[in-house]
């Protein structure tokens, strides 16, 4: 009977911990919008973005980085950087990296 007790609360323990992560992420669904980062640049007159997908957890493409989405946007100087993340069920997931500046 204690080593049922011990198993269930070491099994208990183990679901309720988890990797630890930057931003929220939800197990079943997630739709976030985030920041990133921001400089003492206050203009913000253009907008770039970069997008990148991820199917069934196992295979991600595409380029979203701050750099491909300076370049979509025809940016030099960044004012800010945000993140759109989002998932379903680990299926299908879409992250997009938007950036403001001039």
């Amino acid at each position: 009977m204690n080593k049922m007790i011990i198993g269930s609360l070491l099994a208990t323990a183990f679901a309720l911990t988890g990797c630890a992560t930057s931003q929220p992420i939800g197990a079943i669904y997630t739709d976030i919008n985030a920041p990133v980062t921001a400089t003492s640049n206050a203009e913000a007159s253009k907008t770039g973005t970069a997008t990148c997908k991820s199917y069934l957890a196992m295979v991600a493409i595409g380029d979203c980085s701050i750099d491909a989405a300076k370049k979509n946007g025809n940016i030099s100087r960044v004012s800010h950087v945000d993140q759109k993340s989002n998932n379903i069920l680990g299926l299908i997931g879409t992250y997009t990296v938007t950036v403001k500046g001039e």
